[in-house]
C-alpha cells in the first residue's frame, strides 16, 4: 500500500471522531502515508532466522525494594491542623447521600 487518499484520511478522522480542517487532511495525507511506506518497508525485512522473543534485554522483575524514607506522621501530629475532629477522625462534608451507600 502506497500514498493514502483524502477519502482514507477523512475516514480514519471520523473513527477517531476529529474534525479536520481541508489543510490538515492534506497534512496528515502526507504524514499517513510515510508511516504506511515505512512500515511496508519493515515487513519486507527477513525475520525468518531471528528468534521469537517476548523482550531483549534478559532481565526479569527488575524492581526497588519498597521502603519508606521517612516515618511520616502520627495520628496526633496528622490531625493538628485542623479544628473538625470526631473521635480521632477528620470531620469533612458529607458526598453520599444514604441511597448511594
Amino acid at each position: 500500500m502506497g500514498k493514502l487518499t483524502k477519502n482514507d484520511v477523512e475516514h480514519v478522522a471520523r473513527l477517531a471522531r476529529l474534525p479536520l480542517s481541508d489543510k490538515e487532511i492534506l497534512k496528515f495525507q502526507k504524514q499517513l502515508s510515510e508511516v504506511v511506506t515505512y512500515v511496508s518497508e519493515l515487513a519486507a525485512v527477513d525475520t525468518s532466522k531471528t528468534k521469537p522473543t517476548s523482550q531483549s534485554t534478559g532481565l526479569t522483575n527488575v524492581t526497588r525494594p519498597d521502603i519508606s524514607k521517612s516515618k511520616g506522621l502520627t495520628q496526633e501530629e496528622a490531625l493538628s491542623g485542623t479544628e473538625s475532629l470526631h473521635n480521632g477522625y477528620f470531620v469533612v462534608p458529607q458526598i453520599l447521600d444514604k441511597k448511594d451507600r
